[in-house]
């Protein structure tokens, strides 16, 4: 790989906080709590858990497995958040400890192995990995603010029914 690569690996990690950042800001508190049913998992809750898995994953990155010791994985799965803004708060710890292991590889360091739960892991399919598992999330997330949200929701992307005029949009830009 290439910086190249790395650039748009971290342009995709960007993506997905950004389509998560839209979403957090279309909820209030009670919203981010709500559960469809007993065993599902509200915003708040899966916020909590990406925040624990990014913080273990990305603390010392190249240097400590990413399981850390001090993770409470299952403690990731109750809601205790008190109040948005702490929610909010964790979200931008958690990809601050993303970005700022990640922004600093050289291509070098992308064939260099990590460790995850002591399993060997290229530090690109380390990154690769966690890319997935985020998008999954922010995903989940997207899904359930549109549910809450119905007619007020704000579409993260081009909404339904208005392709073409993005896309002439977009063609009339491009000539200019």
């Amino acid at each position: 790989m290439n910086n190249s690569h790395l650039t748009s690996i971290i342009k995709q990690f960007n993506y997905y906080k950004t389509a998560g950042d839209k979403t957090l800001q279309q909820l209030s508190f009670n919203e981010m709590n709500w559960q469809s049913h007993r065993n599902s998992n509200s915003v708040s809750i899966i916020v909590k858990h990406m925040v624990g898995n990014m913080l273990s994953r990305w603390t010392n990155f190249l240097t400590e497995d990413g399981e850390k010791t001090w993770r409470q994985r299952e403690q990731e799965f109750e809601a205790t958040y008190t109040t948005k803004e702490q929610l909010l708060a964790d979200w931008d710890k958690g990809w601050t400890c993303l970005f700022n292991a990640i922004t600093p590889l050289n291509n070098q360091d992308l064939d260099r192995t990590v460790y995850i739960r002591n399993e060997s892991h290229l530090v690109a399919e380390a990154i690769f990995r966690q890319l997935g598992h985020y998008s999954y999330h922010i995903g989940q997330i997207a899904h359930i603010g549109k549910l809450i949200k119905n007619e007020a929701w704000q579409s993260l992307s081009i909404p339904k029914g208005q392709s073409s005029q993005f896309n002439a949009k977009k063609f009339s830009q491009a000539k200019q």
